[in-house]
């Protein structure tokens, strides 16, 4: 092991000496930040100096422009409806002819009588702004190549919510803010009233009235919620943003509240590489081998999973999500496999593919040495080996060559349905618009196997583009409920941008498409929209087994014919925009 442990102490040698000359060269913001100008038409200065300086409550399915004056906005008074243990978003807007300076934000104390909601269960930030792009021009979806930004429709776009707390708005622009009260799950039900104020060096305080209405059924803790959120997160993205050598003390600390956050999600999977770049590098930031692998002078294999288990370790003992590991992948885009070989003192590749001989070779005894591996450290039903968007033969093989080492590791495909294999997949994510035979999905929920959906850029809407429409975001939260699903999947938590929190566009991908989260621990409109869907379906598991306890027939059918209407053949029938039917569904929830 003399030579696995010198290796590692190299490699982040040679990692640590990048990261110092790539501070000095490069900028990474993390606190305040100039954003890029829009290029979009905008208001003239004479329509501006009509309005003066106003502040209202606006919409949270709505993005507002940065220089223009908001329309259809005015409400003084916010009125939300929660759940106790539930967290609702909010979001206001101040624009003025003028610049305010030293902007801050303060937001009181929520009181009903002699009980109150404190202001510390209140966050409030600023909304920055990010460059977006466009669909493909056929308008079908966001997938291919995009190396020339200029060829595409670009604007700035509401998304990051700022961590500055202190902020001037300058002159005829407006300034969104976003507001989100977790109501604690011990709070008395009944209407608690309190009020936002926005403060400036040179202006009157604005005041907003809050008002929220708190229902006596409590939601659980994320932890405990039941649908299956699976968001990949990406940690060596978060290493080359904060200029710091990976795994190192300084690594983790950074990913710690950014993990948090997808923990207060509902989160339930850990995402894991077993090799180098299994998706060919497509992110900013490739994955790399969470195992080192070397093939000794003798032809055996000695593994070290030292940072396998570190990440594994932070993200359970750290973070708090426990209940999955997926491990990616048997079967990458490109079939080459590192490994170190003692002969030559050099990092050597197998190229090879399922169902040939050094494949299995290759896989076969890492497989054998993981399994004995995870069953020591406790983790081994947790663990999955995964693959993304596979050929069925191709899977057929390494199935083949994952139970031959082990017969009871679970196995998990993000991809097309293949009913010749599904019996052996524990975990199953189909794609948008494509679904389960209805007795398949009863039978893999008897064996306690999971069934989700994922979105990617190949769906135009819904999706989670920045430029997409807020609300989409949290309908398709409400979709995966309304096709029986498990949960939900998406492959890109974290995979930042090279200047994600001015920049979102990417050379592959329509905007926004590889991350949700910003550096320096902001969350956006996007994430929050993700957990607002993932607590609605939540409480539409909820509201149906009360109604099915209560034999409340009535109740259940009005719940189960709203749900149904996210879909695709709901869109259709009801001629309703996406966010027209996430108010309706809503307000529904609440109403009962």
């Amino acid at each position: 092991m003399k030579n696995t442990k010198l290796i590692f102490t190299l490699a982040a040698f040679v990692l640590f000496n990048h990261s110092l000359s790539a501070q000095q060269t490069e900028k990474f913001p993390l606190g305040e930040y100039t954003e890029l100008t829009d290029t979009k038409p905008y208001d003239n200065a004479a329509t501006w100096a009509k309005v003066g300086t106003k502040i209202a409550w606006g919409s949270s399915n709505e993005r507002y422009t940065k220089l223009s004056v908001p329309r259809d906005v005015s409400a003084t008074t916010w009125r939300g409806d929660a759940w106790r243990g539930e967290r609702v978003n909010a979001q206001a807007i101040v624009w003025s002819n003028e610049q305010l300076d030293g902007v801050q934000i303060e937001v009181s104390d929520l009181k009903k009588g002699k009980d109150l909601i404190s202001a510390s269960n209140i966050t409030s930030n600023f909304i920055g702004y990010v460059m977006t792009d466009e669909l493909n021009k056929d308008g079908r979806g966001g997938c291919g190549g995009r190396p020339d930004k200029r060829q595409w429709d670009s604007s700035v776009v509401a998304d990051p919510l700022d961590i500055v707390k202190v902020r001037d708005i300058v002159a005829r622009t407006a300034q969104p803010i976003w507001m989100n009260i977790a109501v604690p799950s011990d709070a008395k039900s009944g209407t608690y009233r309190g009020t936002l104020t926005v403060k400036s060096e040179n202006m009157k305080p604005l005041v907003l009235r809050v008002e929220l209405k708190v229902d006596k059924r409590i939601l659980p803790e994320a932890k405990d919620w039941a649908f299956h959120l699976d968001l990949w997160q990406n940690p060596y993205a978060v290493a080359r943003y904060h200029q710091v050598p990976l795994w190192s003390k300084e690594h983790f600390d950074a990913l710690r509240p950014i993990m948090k956050k997808l923990a207060s999600a509902g989160q339930k999977v850990i995402t894991t590489s077993i090799m180098h770049k299994p998706w060919a590098g497509q992110t900013e930031d490739h994955f790399d081998n969470m195992v080192f692998r070397m093939k000794n002078i003798d032809g055996t294999w000695t593994f070290d999973y030292t940072v396998f288990d570190k990440w594994v370790e932070f993200m359970m003992n750290d973070v708090g999500i426990t209940d999955y590991i997926n491990c990616y992948t048997l079967i990458p885009w490109a079939l080459k496999f590192d490994y170190f070989d003692q002969a030559t003192n050099r990092v050597l590749f197998v190229e090879s593919r399922p169902g040939e001989a050094a494949y299995a070779d290759y896989w076969g005894s890492f497989l054998s040495d993981f399994s004995k591996h995870l069953r020591a450290k406790g983790w081994f039903e947790k663990t999955s080996i995964a693959m993304d968007e596979r050929p069925k033969e191709a899977m057929k093989e390494a199935i083949n060559v994952i139970l031959k080492a082990d017969p009871e590791f679970k196995i998990s495909l993000a991809g097309h349905y293949h009913g010749e294999i599904q019996a052996d997949l524990d975990n199953i994510s189909l794609a948008y618009g494509k679904s389960f035979p209805s007795d398949v999905l009863k039978e893999r929920r008897a064996a306690g196997k999971i069934s989700t959906v994922y979105t990617c850029c190949a769906e135009a809407r819904p999706n989670m583009f920045t430029f997409s429409p807020v609300a989409e975001t949290a309908w398709t939260m409400w979709h995966a409920i309304a096709g029986d699903y498990d949960g939900y999947l998406r492959w890109a938590f974290n995979s930042w941008t090279i200047d994600p929190l001015r920049d979102s566009r990417f050379r592959t991908w329509a905007a926004g498409d590889t991350y949700v989260v910003y550096p320096g621990f902001r969350s956006s409109i996007r994430m929050e929209k993700i957990i607002e869907g993932v607590q609605d379906a939540e409480k539409i598991r909820i509201l149906r087994e009360e109604f099915e306890a209560a034999g409340d027939t009535k109740n259940l059918t009005k719940l189960n014919n709203m749900v149904n209407k996210f879909t695709i053949k709901g869109l259709e029938e009801s001629k309703q925009s996406m966010t027209d039917m996430l108010i309706e569904g809503q307000a529904l929830l609440n109403s009962f």
